[in-house]
């Protein structure tokens, strides 16, 4: 694709593009790159950590912010509003006049393309260190059958619509063609089945009901989705990227599936006891790190030649290490400030900035766009909610069930832009859904704060952090809140 991106922005023939291009690269001088990526990073970070403190005093999940900072940075207000000030800021011209703008404002988007993917391979390696698979194991069948319905109806609901929608989008401009079919059918439908565990899991804890019946059943099912989703983004981004060949993917799939049971069955003891050794009196040390990093990489080279994304290398190195505590806890320490303050803003702020609403310019998209969010939340509430239902919940904890399985964030975003680099989702289709990973992540702290009343997660709610903005967790013996353990959970 960047070649292809380099050769369209010089000329046309292709012996001269190549010549032309060499020149122009070599015309170009390090500091005039660094100048405009600085100034960039400058303003994303800050802006998107203003957002972040910003939108989690109303209740909502900091990346809700980053995502609207970027939203705010990009074409839809601050390019719409200030279109020259922004311009010079994230489009900026060469200082060589002999530098094609084109190149250059190409050299630019795939070096902040390269950080966001550097920094989702490190977010991916720290969200399997924390996948807890013990969740799989508890609560297995209410969990099962109400993880199968949030995922079958979302995904059937998105597949029906994409095939009213893929004859109505027309010709994407960037493309300069349709979408192809089968691809933007399974990633629309992919999409739709998508719960973000991570983004929930600490929604759960800030609201203090993670050890609450209905909170253990919904992050069971959650991590279960987890799993599905990523078995299925796998699967469909392997058949995307075998160009719908059934012999290449059916090879991409099953070296993926072979590079997974090597690190399970093979990989990880030896890994399990590299983990131990390089914790020393809970502090990782640098040795350890730099061999962690080693790994993480290594792992997403695995996945990357398999000819699937990197990031799913990191996800699996991670989740076979997820068992031990120490190194779990000693590699975040290390590791998530920087991811959370440095690498997620450019990749959530990116996302925003490359989201257009001004895409969505028609009445009839709209109308798509209103699909695709209705879609969305109707699956995962209709699914998730009927199956808790079914599983003895009641009406009122049902729907708490379903609204937080509705929570999409993170991988959402992941998903989006996975399908938007494969080339299968449209500007304007990728638009639709950042605001529908963004409207269902919003809406759900409020929806669950009123439909809480008179269930399990009431009292627990009422002693939380996020309601009494103290500085500690009142889910203890004697702090009014009633404790809730494995077996009282059982024997519910």
């Amino acid at each position: 694709m960047l070649s292809q991106l380099l050769l369209a922005a010089t000329d046309p023939v292709p012996l001269d593009a190549g010549v032309e291009l060499a020149k122009s690269l070599r015309k170009m001088h390090v500091e005039d790159v660094l100048l405009p990526v600085i100034i960039q990073l400058a303003i994303i970070v800050a802006i998107a950590r203003v957002f972040s403190l910003l939108f989690r005093k109303f209740g909502q999940s900091g990346v809700v912010g980053e995502i609207a900072a970027g939203l705010m940075l990009g074409p839809s207000l601050f390019g719409r509003f200030y279109p020259e000030t922004w311009a010079k800021i994230f489009h900026p011209l060469p200082h060589d006049a002999a530098v094609s703008g084109a190149l250059f404002e190409t050299t630019l988007h795939w070096v902040f393309t390269v950080l966001s993917q550097i920094g989702l391979i490190l977010l991916l390696f720290l969200v399997g260190l924390e996948f807890d698979f013990q969740h799989l194991k508890k609560n297995g069948r209410s969990a099962l059958f109400i993880s199968l319905a949030g995922l079958l109806l979302p995904f059937g609901l998105g597949v029906g619509l994409a095939l009213w929608m893929h004859p109505r989008l027309g010709v994407d401009p960037e493309l300069a063609a349709a979408p192809p079919f089968l691809g933007f059918v399974l990633f629309l439908g992919t999409a739709m089945a998508i719960t973000a565990l991570p983004i929930l899991g600490r929604l759960m804890i800030e609201l203090n009901i993670t050890r609450t019946r209905v909170g253990a059943i919904t992050i069971t099912s959650a991590a279960m989705d987890d799993v599905a989703g990523w078995i299925l983004l796998a699967t469909v981004s392997a058949i995307v990227a075998g160009n719908f060949e059934v012999g290449l993917t059916l090879r991409m799939l099953a070296g993926t599936f072979a590079f997974a049971a090597f690190m399970l069955l093979v990989a990880r003891p030896v890994l399990v006891r590299f983990a131990r050794r390089v914790v020393v009196d809970g502090e990782l040390t640098l040795n350890g790190l730099a061999a962690t990093l080693l790994f993480v990489f290594a792992c997403s080279l695995a996945t990357n030649l398999i000819g699937i994304f990197a990031i799913f290398g990191a996800f699996l190195y991670g989740a076979v290490l997820s068992t031990e505590h120490e190194y779990r806890e000693a590699v975040i320490k290390r590791l998530r400030d920087i991811v959370t303050v440095f690498f997620l803003p450019i990749f959530f702020t990116y996302t925003g900035l490359r989201t257009d609403v001004q895409t969505v310019a028609t009445a009839e998209l709209w109308l798509m766009c209103g699909l695709v969010l209705a879609a969305a939340i109707v699956g995962k509430l209709a699914g998730c909610g009927l199956a808790a239902w079914a599983s003895g919940f009641t009406p009122r904890e049902s729907a708490c069930i379903g609204i937080m399985m509705n929570t999409r964030g993170l991988m959402e975003l992941i998903v989006i832009n996975v399908g938007y680099q494969l080339g299968v989702i449209p500007k304007s289709v990728f638009c639709m859904l950042v605001l529908m990973a963004l409207v269902t992540t919003v809406m759900t702290t409020p929806i669950l704060l009123r439909l809480m009343r008179g269930t399990e997660l009431e009292p627990w709610i009422q002693q939380s952090i996020f309601l009494k903005g103290e500085g500690v967790w009142l889910n203890k013996p004697g702090a009014g809140t009633p404790v809730v353990t494995a077996e009282t959970v059982a024997a519910k």
